[in-house]
């Protein structure tokens, strides 16, 4: 196979055509001109304050709630470095995000995997686990367009949530990159809007609305708990990125990010659109809720289906995807994650029909 050929639906970042490279060209400019002194120097670990008073004006909180990180996976390692001990009970979706599943795992958290349901975590199976006698130190929660489920969680669900955390004495943790990608549906408030009681912790990023290459992510939380991770921030690095973060900012304040966002909101619509659409004529057995938005799509499979041999099987006939066993803790065998982010909608339906091939052959 020449790459040339290859579909893949097993990255979550956008394709090239989708990405402002102009406007960011044109920012980076502006942020040099602008503040040449604080584009070049070290900075300091809560991020580029210019761009921290953005994002605290964004989700309107404190300046002080918010540390600037090298992409949300890094807000989510600093926030578990900080809270979760060995051996803490910490509950996460199922499935869920397969790098949350591996560094939780690796700090030797006792992880308790919830079952999405199509409006979201099964907030009844948690209230189950928490009468039981659990105590989560924390709650991993993804709530829009849920990677991989492609699932959005509830208003109601989301009420539930904060009153068992306020009850139960676990913090939420709103991991949320994905929230401003909607094709469809209201946009629903964040946790964190609600939160009167201080239970929720926020990440997100700037990757899935301006591009993977900036790395910029962000936490917000109460402001002790932000300071006491900014302060292991500077013996780790000093300061992140400052020119990338400048850029981001120069790109936030023209409002390049809200033309940004449509084109991505657009180009994904469709894409996520003519996926469903595929999957029904060529491969009518799956089942799949199809996403208001996001990057994802999860489809479970027959049970005659093995992943373990379809995603080989899949990659000789030239197409990628990820098998749905990376996003639990344990099954997942005969569910895949397709992301639909970077394959243009010309060719989801070739990449469909490939797929469709080789589940016959592993079927045969």
């Amino acid at each position: 196979m020449t790459a040339e050929q290859l579909i893949s639906f097993a990255r979550g970042a956008p394709s090239l055509d989708i990405v402002d490279v102009e406007g960011l060209k044109a920012a980076a400019v502006r942020a040099f001109d602008a503040d040449p002194a604080g584009v070049t120097a070290y900075g300091t670990s809560v991020g580029y304050l210019p761009l921290r008073k953005w994002i605290a004006e964004k989700h309107g909180v404190q300046a002080d709630q918010v540390l600037i990180t090298n992409g949300s996976l890094q807000a989510d390692a600093f926030l578990f470095d900080h809270l979760v001990r060995p051996g803490d009970a910490v509950v996460v979706e199922r499935p869920t995000y397969d790098r949350t599943l591996l560094n939780l795992q690796r700090m030797g958290s006792e992880l308790h995997g919830i079952t999405i349901q199509p409006d979201g975590l099964d907030t009844a199976e948690l209230r189950k686990l928490l009468e039981s006698g659990v105590r989560p130190r924390l709650a991993h929660i993804i709530p829009n367009y849920q990677n991989p489920a492609g699932v959005t969680l509830s208003l109601d669900k989301r009420r539930e949530l904060l009153e068992l955390a306020a009850e139960y004495g676990f913090t939420i943790f709103e991991d949320d990159p994905y929230a401003d990608i909607r094709f469809r549906g209201e946009p629903l408030p964040s946790m964190l809007s609600m939160d009167t009681r201080g239970v929720v912790v926020h990440a997100s990023s700037f990757t899935k609305t301006v591009c993977p290459g900036v790395r910029v992510g962000y936490l917000i939380g109460p402001a002790d708990l932000i300071g006491a991770i900014a302060s292991k921030a500077t013996s780790l690095y000093i300061s992140p990125g400052m020119v990338a973060q400048a850029i981001v900012h120069q790109f936030c304040v023209s409002g390049d990010i809200e033309r940004s966002i449509e084109t991505v909101r657009a180009a994904l619509g469709e894409r996520a659109r003519v996926l469903a659409e595929s999957l029904r004529r060529h491969i009518p057995e799956a089942r799949f809720v199809e996403p208001d938005g996001g990057y994802f799509l999860w489809v479970e499979l027959p049970q005659d289906v093995d992943v373990e041999k379809l995603a080989p099987a899949a990659a000789e006939r030239g197409v990628a995807v990820v098998k749905g066993s990376d996003f639990v803790i344990d099954g997942g065998r005969h569910a895949l994650r397709l992301a639909y982010s970077a394959v243009t909608a010309d060719r989801v339906d070739e990449g469909v029909r490939r797929l469709s091939e080789a589940m016959e052959a592993v079927r045969g």
